[in-house]
């Protein structure tokens, strides 16, 4: 899948006499590709998450619009583009998001509960043993480290297969060892055909970028 973006900026209104708007993202065109993957790196309040939640259909653009394939992301109502979203958007969000009443397993399958489905339980031991976390998924999330429960995060993220793949800081908690293991997994998502892009501060992610931006003060410049 291809995601795209035309002309998109995004402004929040303050409470300021002489300053009623905030730009937070200046005008951008942004394409991502299937089987690459892309960074943007840049700093706290630069910008970045706001792009990249816009890019996932959670907030939406003051201008322009973001499109995945043929479909425009925010003319669609707000059901089907949760079902979209679910479907083909894979969102590694910064923080931790863990429902904390299920296990791990349970929350890597949530995006086929959340719908009725039935989920592919083989699918997601798959990807604990790729992320070398199997022997947790029995685990609760308060019984899991940081870096675990982040990882977890990636599982449910991947469940579905998605055509998309952003990241918002996949790594900001993660010890160097493991921080390898997922930029690895991220690589490898792009080589099997998934469209990547991940918002890091990890000057070790160039190592796996097929490209690279800079963000700031909300205006995307290629490195």
């Amino acid at each position: 899948m291809i995601l795209k973006a035309e002309k998109i900026s995004k402004e929040f209104p303050r409470q300021m006499k002489n300053a009623n708007r905030f730009t937070a993202v200046q005008e951008t065109d942004f394409r991502l590709n299937p089987g690459e993957l892309v960074i943007i790196m840049g700093r706290s309040g630069s910008g970045k998450s706001t792009l990249l939640n816009m890019f996932a259909g959670l907030l939406q653009p003051t201008a322009g619009k973001i499109f995945l394939d043929d479909k425009s992301l925010y003319d669609l109502e707000d059901q089907e583009l949760s079902k979209l979203r679910n479907q083909h958007i894979g969102m590694i969000p910064q923080g931790q998001t863990a429902l904390y009443s299920l296990t791990m397993l349970e929350n890597i399958c949530l995006p086929y509960t959340l719908y009725g489905e039935e989920p592919h339980e083989a699918d997601a031991c798959a990807l604990l043993d790729r992320l070398e976390i199997s022997h947790l998924r029995n685990a609760m999330p308060s019984e899991l480290s940081g870096g675990e429960l982040r990882r977890m995060a990636i599982a449910r993220a991947m469940m579905k297969k998605p055509g998309i793949l952003l990241a918002d800081e996949p790594t900001s908690d993660l010890d160097d060892e493991t921080t390898k293991i997922v930029f690895s997994f991220l690589k490898e998502s792009a080589h099997n055909g998934t469209a990547v892009l991940i918002v890091t501060h990890e000057n070790d992610a160039k190592n796996y970028a097929d490209r690279s931006f800079r963000m700031n003060a909300g205006m995307l410049c290629q490195d």
